[in-house]
């Protein structure tokens, strides 16, 4: 079975829990970040058309959705209906202007330059082939459009790294996989983490994908970075 179909059938099995063990194992640290990454988007008062890439069960989305001028047109998309099942009534019940639909981040079905903003958020390093996807969000931004990425990675200072990785490899899998029944998707995640380009790797790959202006900036000691480029 491919990567992305592994993906999608992971989340689609943890889906209803996986919004509850998120916030409870970042400690809700995740939407500090969040805000953080949201100005970064939402940078004006004009209308934006923003697609919010891996959304999910839409935090993200719901976030710029509340953020954004009026006449914004907000889309997520993700490959697992699961999620964005949760998504969707997550939406309803925030009242926002946004929509969820099933697409694939390397095969959007989105004409060259249709979008101001794009946001991926903790999605990213889910890609099957990750240069495919960052040029695929490439083209589908108008030129001077902004892509902001929100990840995991893995702190450079040795004392936090090692409490990082005692909480992430060990206690993480045992909790998620208590409460959802299904320890090798949490187990995954903190894999996909440690698998993750560094940012030395990662900005390259941004560049060679066709982003200007590439910038990062480390969050919460590392734990989770924020990247930001410019078509």
């Amino acid at each position: 079975m491919a990567k992305k179909e592994k993906i999608k059938s992971m989340f689609d099995n943890i889906a209803p829990d996986y919004d509850k063990l998120n916030h409870i194992m970042s400690l809700n640290i995740d939407k500090g970040w969040r805000r953080k990454a949201v100005r970064e988007i939402v940078d004006t008062d004009k209308p934006l058309a923003v697609l919010d890439v891996a959304c999910g069960t839409g935090d993200f989305t719901i976030e710029i959705a509340r953020k954004v001028a009026k006449g914004s047109r907000i889309i997520g998309i993700d490959l697992s209906e699961g999620m964005m099942k949760v998504g969707r009534e997550k939406i309803a019940a925030a009242r926002v202007d946004a929509t969820l639909e099933y697409g694939d981040c390397e095969a959007l079905t989105y004409a060259d330059g249709t979008f101001d903003r794009i946001s991926v958020g903790f999605g990213v390093r889910n890609f099957e082939h990750l240069s495919i996807g960052l040029e695929e969000m490439c083209r589908v931004l108008k030129p001077g459009g902004k892509l902001v990425i929100l990840e995991l990675s893995v702190p450079s200072n040795p004392i936090i790294r090692w409490c990082y990785k005692l909480y992430f490899l060990h206690i993480l899998p045992a909790i998620g996989g208590m409460v959802s029944g299904n320890r090798g998707a949490y187990e995954y995640l903190p894999a996909s983490v440690l698998h993750f380009p560094a940012p030395d790797k990662f900005i390259p790959m941004m560049r060679e994908a066709g982003f200007s202006e590439v910038k990062h900036r480390a969050l919460t000691f590392g734990i989770c970075r924020m990247y930001v480029g410019i078509k």
